[in-house]
């Protein structure tokens, strides 16, 4: 079927007047919206879907949605037949987010399912808690993370909490694309709906003080400068409370960022990832002497963090040194509380730092690697549960989790652990910075890169695609001067041993589009399409050992250098 005939589906009475009228504006006009809107279906993968929102099949509408919804509240019911059904939904500040929140409760209550609706924006961390807090068969949150304003999303949960995995996602999925627009029920029953909010922002911020909270004496609580920022996403009231609530006293808001808005006014783009997102706050700490900084995504699930360096900088930390802070911090607590017996374990991903494997055998737990996204750590508490303790877990994106009372990252919870942990380094006479040093003289210096191919449009899809199959079909023998002794592929599910011409079976994960390169000295290099987004990303990891600060500082350029020979052996 051709684009133009899949477009004009769009002008039957199933479809409301401004969407017809839009098609046929582009349809006489031969826009080139007409291609870009019709060419596919935007795709609900494996944990939901993200586009820009318009009219079309490749766009995030009431339509796309409906969809959606209405394939969950069928594979709903035929999972919990003769039940009384209850869906939580949580949406975030984007634009629309809030109408299309309302629009998949109607479609939900018009097939007789209970909805909790969240009365105003709320972080997805909070979605995830809800949904086990409150005993619901599912969760829906609206949001696009920290993609541009122009993107919205929709990320269903399991009644355990974490985001839908196999087999429950591929059930959903055929659901889905079995379900005719004409066939969705959009005419809700507001009597199904109960209407919750700030009672239960209460409950989520005490089980995350009950998790993330270790010195009961609060050490240096009082006298640790903080500087905060939301960024215009949903931590604007639940961050500031649980700060307050957990006894920081000393908490400077970036007051511009603090206002809600779909449209990100003050940045380029709202991803704490990026040094320019936390820039206002980075200057506001050096007006305040802030000893850390921290701002959250839109949908308050990501966190950064900046610290003070060597040299008494504002420095922003990159998501894997984040987590080994947090994580060192934790597991040595509760070695020290005795709490360690061998049967606990943390989580990780393929593309983060091998780090996390070193420090979970120096605390004697294990470490599971999983693939990209917190929802198969969720799925590994589930596999455990009645087994193993989860302790925590993070990926090199931003995200971390303590605890499995909420399963998925949650900014909340890990900014009150990464502000325990500053107070204590500040009440020790150190930084966080060099605390994080003290980890890398322990357990080896590892430094990470990430580099971002950006490809858009149809055009740009199968550009990436054919990227990946020339790093497939001809791995580079050398990178950075060592030679690759390894290369995963995820999609085969092998690992190739270079030196013996030796292929090994890895099925303990799921078939992914990943590939991962090993050198001799450690280097990794892992190489995967983003699923969400219109890039080809590059995870690149070195490492060596340090024995002191004076080291460190010797050694992080010639690591950095080493990450630009990658790029440049990559021709990236």
């Amino acid at each position: 079927m051709t684009t133009l005939e899949k477009a004009k589906l769009w002008l039957t009475d199933t479809f409301d007047e401004e969407t017809k009228n839009t098609i046929r504006t582009w349809i006489d006009t031969n826009s080139d919206d007409l291609e870009d809107s019709f060419y596919r279906e935007l795709e609900f993968g494996t944990g939901g879907m993200r586009g820009i929102m318009g009219v079309g099949t490749n766009r995030l509408n009431k339509y796309t949605l409906g969809q959606a919804t209405q394939g969950l509240a069928n594979y709903l019911h035929s999972q919990f037949p003769d039940q009384e059904i209850k869906v939580a939904i949580a949406y975030d500040v984007r634009n629309n987010s809030k109408e299309f929140g309302k629009m998949c409760a109607d479609v939900l209550t018009a097939n007789g399912i209970k909805v909790l609706l969240f009365k105003k924006h709320r972080p997805t961390p909070e979605l995830s808690f809800t949904v086990r807090d409150k005993k619901c068969n599912a969760g829906i949150v609206l949001t696009a993370s920290h993609n541009p304003p122009e993107y919205n999303g929709y990320k269903v949960y399991w009644n355990d909490g974490a985001q839908i995995v196999p087999p429950d996602d591929e059930h959903i999925i055929k659901e889905v694309y079995a379900t005719k627009f004409e066939d969705i029920k959009f005419n809700g029953n507001d009597d199904l709906i109960e209407w919750i909010g700030e009672e239960q922002d209460d409950v989520y911020i005490n089980a995350c003080m009950e998790n993330s909270l270790y010195q009961k004496d609060k050490t240096g609580y009082d006298n640790l400068n903080i500087v905060f920022t939301s960024i215009h996403g949903t931590t604007y009231k639940t961050v500031p409370q649980a700060l307050k609530k957990a006894g920081f006293t000393k908490v400077d808001f970036v007051r511009e960022q603090m206002i809600p808005s779909g449209n990100f006014p003050t940045v380029e783009s709202p991803n704490p990832e990026e040094p320019a997102a936390l820039e206002m706050a980075m200057d506001l700490a050096r007006i305040t002497n802030g000893d850390i900084v921290i701002g959250t995504d839109p949908d308050g699930d990501r966190l950064g963090i900046a610290v003070r360096n060597l040299e008494g900088e504002i420095q922003l930390l990159n998501g894997n040194q984040t987590n080994t802070i947090l994580t060192y911090y934790i597991l040595d607590q509760w070695k020290k509380a005795g709490k360690i017996t061998g049967k606990e374990f943390i989580g990780s991903t393929i593309v983060t730092s091998d780090i996390f494997i070193d420090i979970a055998q120096k605390f004697g737990v294990e470490c599971k690697i999983g693939l990209t996204g917190f929802k198969w750590i969720g799925k590994m508490i589930r596999d455990a549960e009645g087994q193993e303790k989860f302790v925590c877990g993070g990926e090199e994106s931003f995200g971390f989790m303590t605890g499995d009372f909420v399963r998925d990252k949650d900014s909340c919870g890990s900014i009150l652990l990464a502000c325990e942990i500053a107070a204590w380094c500040k009440a020790n006479g150190k930084t966080m910075y060099q605390y994080m040093i003290d980890i890398y003289k322990e357990i080896g210096m590892y430094y990470e890169g990430l580099i971002n191919v950006v490809r858009k449009g149809r055009t740009g899809a199968e550009e990436i695609k054919q990227m990946m199959t020339d790093f497939r079909e001809n791995p580079p023998a050398e990178i950075a001067g060592s030679k690759v002794v390894e290369v995963r592929d995820y999609q085969e599910q092998t690992s190739l041993n270079i030196s013996e011409n030796k292929k090994s079976v890895m099925n303990d994960i799921p078939k992914s589009n990943v590939l991962i390169y090993y050198t001799e000295d450690g280097t990794k290099v892992c190489v995967r399409p983003s699923g969400t987004e219109p890039k080809i990303k590059f995870y690149v990891s070195v490492k060596d050992s340090i024995a002191s600060e004076q080291e460190f500082t010797e050694k992080l350029p010639v690591l950095e250098q080493k990450i630009n020979q990658v790029k440049a052996d990559l021709k990236l």
